[in-house]
């Protein structure tokens, strides 16, 4: 094994036997060898254990590790194994005058599908979850190829590419299947459980793919930029932009209801709900009960500061006349607002440390999470609203246009005479 850092290398185990072929499982912690005498040994880079699992009935030149080991040599066979050596699955070719020695074997990223390499022709295979077997899902010939040499995935799996014996290298599109979405995305169905979305425009993609089931059922594009996908067991949400994808376990009513109004938290309304979930994190953030669902209604912020400190804040109503604001990270109530008249408008600030809010009398109100404190902005507001990414405020009343350059100093406004 070869240590980048100081550019030395060690021995991991030796064998009496050479070695013809090497693999890791899908997430890098353990490695597979096959050798002359087709015996196969493992190897655990965590705690650095090593034995031999098995031995395959050729020697193993095509030699993968995914959702199972896949071994195939010179006796025109291709074996699955479970992790610990035993024999799942076999596939016969030796009435095949067309099959060759097998060379070299891949797993793609998902580890649900590989490609063993031949003469003149690789061999792809799908691992069919609902059955829990193998399935030959088909055949690439290419005439004067000679022998597949060599075999790599890319990392997202929309691409195989192959290596002959002559030295050419070619490239190949895997897909089960791609369509266009709304004329603005192209969705590449790269494995049952893995969708390559495109965005046409700019050519960006991100990959959704489900960790906990085997196969995505369906999949959304909301605002032409949020990802909502779902699975018999899951929800995934995600983020075009930013290209976070977030995954929580779920048994939905079909009744959900989707706000993308949060850059960073997707918050979904189900039965008197409210549930948050952050892009890219695939734990619930947080849940909270209300039935005053408006947009206007519920304001969440993350901020994420420098120094490791950050601020996940929701404020929701708990009645029309009370706001509750808590703390999702620790799942405490750091603020409790009681109004004497309805509440029709409010909003965190971008760094989740004001709360800015209006009643059904259109008076404007300020309240510090911090010390607790309230103050009156502004008497007949008819509209207000922080200034995006800033801790400005924007309000109208009348004619008269308000704003507060420095909020942590509610007397100095600005205003200015609409006409």
């Amino acid at each position: 094994m070869g240590m980048l850092r100081n550019n030395k290398s060690s021995s991991l185990y030796s064998t009496d036997n050479y070695v013809v072929s090497i693999a890791s499982n899908r997430d890098g912690s353990a490695i597979i060898s096959g050798h002359l005498d087709g015996s196969v040994f493992a190897y655990n880079l965590n705690n650095q254990n090593g034995q031999k699992i098995m031995t395959h009935h050729s020697v193993p030149y095509g030699l993968g590790w995914g959702e199972n080991i896949c071994c195939a040599g010179n006796d025109n066979k291709v074996a699955f194994y479970d992790h610990r050596g035993n024999l799942l699955q076999k596939f016969d070719y030796t009435n095949d005058d067309k099959v060759k020695d097998f060379t070299c074997a891949a797993f793609n990223p998902g580890g649900d599908g590989v490609v063993v390499g031949n003469f003149n022709r690789f061999y792809i295979y799908n691992y069919n979850s609902r059955r829990g077997q193998w399935e030959e899902a088909g055949v690439k010939n290419i005439e004067n190829y000679y022998s597949v040499t060599a075999l790599c995935w890319k990392n997202d799996g929309s691409k195989l590419i192959t290596g002959s014996l002559c030295g050419s290298a070619d490239i190949f599109d895997a897909s089960m299947k791609k369509m266009k979405f709304k004329g603005k995305f192209e969705l590449n169905y790269v494995s049952p459980n893995q969708i390559i979305v495109k965005t046409l425009a700019d050519g960006s993609k991100c990959v959704v793919k489900s960790k906990y089931a085997p196969e995505i059922t369906n999949i959304n594009i909301q605002k032409d930029r949020y990802v909502v996908a779902s699975t018999y067991d899951s929800l995934l949400l995600g983020d075009l932009v930013s290209g976070k994808v977030a995954e929580v376990q779920w048994k939905g009513s079909g009744q959900e209801k989707y706000d993308f109004s949060n850059p960073n938290v997707c918050m979904i309304l189900n039965a008197g709900e409210l549930i948050l979930v952050e892009y890219g994190n695939d734990d619930i953030l947080g849940t909270c009960r209300t039935e005053y669902t408006k947009a206007s209604l519920i304001s969440a912020r993350l901020s994420y500061g420098k120094d490791g400190q950050n601020q996940k804040i929701i404020a929701y109503l708990l009645d029309n006349q009370t706001i509750t604001i808590q703390d999702l990270s620790t799942s405490s109530f750091v603020g409790t607002i009681s109004h004497d008249h309805k509440i029709d408008y409010l909003e965190l600030n971008p760094r989740a440390n004001k709360l800015l809010f209006r009643d059904k009398k259109k008076q404007l109100y300020l309240f510090d999470i911090k010390t607790q404190s309230q103050n009156t902005l502004l008497n007949y507001c008819s509209y207000a609203q922080w200034v995006p990414q800033s801790e400005v405020v924007v309000a109208q009343n009348r004619n008269n246009l308000s704003v507060w350059y420095s909020i942590e100093n509610p007397d100095k406004v600005t205003i200015s005479s609409i006409k």
